[in-house]
């Protein structure tokens, strides 16, 4: 698919202006993007920040070639039933709805639309995503082309099965939360020790970003990295026993099957 089609963004919240971003960078002219937002002041910003044009949900959904749906999961079927009369027929429908499922959207759409379900998270916002995607069959492979490329622009994408949408969101979906929590914590433990709140949010933090970087980097696998950390019967041994010791990876499997199954309950 051209990048020079139009690509209408409905919502236009933190995750929204995430993917306008990443339009841009994929080679979509901001001219060719339309935003649909009910706050007035966000529609300036964003025409003011990023150069794209403002319409009312008709007007948009009935002249794009691609929609993206970046709202709230228990919103889009209104808006579905909403857009069903006046999208344009062979537009493709790009879903950002945690939870819903192709089969809800098609049948509440009431079209042959093309369908795309995708699973961001939050660092999307700032071009680091990552994101699962799932395809109805009636996609063709200029659009997978373009779904590849524009979601490649928001951090890093692959194509899943459907089945497997509840792992992504268990994992990449709600794991940015999982990492805050774990820097809390951390926080909380070096305040425990003495450090004051603003010196142990440095070290954490900069530990952290510094690790993930390393990771990225070097090419050694999590496991190499930390057995590279760890000498016998030292400090980090000591912790990482600690971990072991209340099953840490018991605790993350548990807590990553609960996100799992309630995304299941959500569709």
């Amino acid at each position: 698919m051209a990048n020079q089609q139009k690509v209408a963004v409905i919502g236009a919240g933190v995750m929204g202006e995430g993917l306008i971003a990443a339009l841009a960078l994929a080679g979509v002219a901001p001219s060719l993007i339309t935003i649909v937002e009910k706050r007035r002041e966000r529609v300036a910003e964003l025409v003011t920040k990023y150069g794209v044009i403002s319409e009312t949900l008709n007007e948009a959904v009935g002249s794009s070639d691609v929609i993206l749906l970046v709202v709230k999961p228990q919103d889009l079927q209104e808006l579905l039933v909403e857009i069903s009369p006046v999208i344009n027929k062979s537009a493709l429908v790009m879903s950002f709805a945690a939870g819903k499922r192709i089969d809800f959207i098609a049948s509440h759409l009431g079209t042959k639309n093309p369908i795309v379900r995708v699973m961001p998270n939050t660092p999307t916002s700032i071009g680091l995503g990552a994101a699962g995607y799932s395809c109805s069959a009636g996609v063709t492979a200029e659009q997978e082309a373009f779904i590849s490329s524009f979601l490649s622009a928001a951090g890093k994408a692959i194509e899943i099965d459907e089945s497997l949408q509840g792992a992504v969101t268990a994992t990449s979906g709600s794991g940015p939360a999982y990492f805050f929590a774990f820097v809390e914590a951390m926080v909380d433990g070096a305040v425990a020790l003495g450090l004051s709140r603003e010196d142990a949010t440095t070290l954490t933090i900069q530990t952290i970003t510094g690790s993930a970087a390393l990771l990225e980097r070097s090419g050694d696998s999590p496991t190499t990295l930390r057995e590279k950390v760890t000498s016998p019967n030292g400090t980090t041994a000591a912790a990482l026993a600690s971990f072991s010791e209340d099953k840490l990876a018991e605790i993350v499997a548990r807590a990553m099957k609960a996100a799992r199954d309630r995304g299941e309950e959500l569709a």
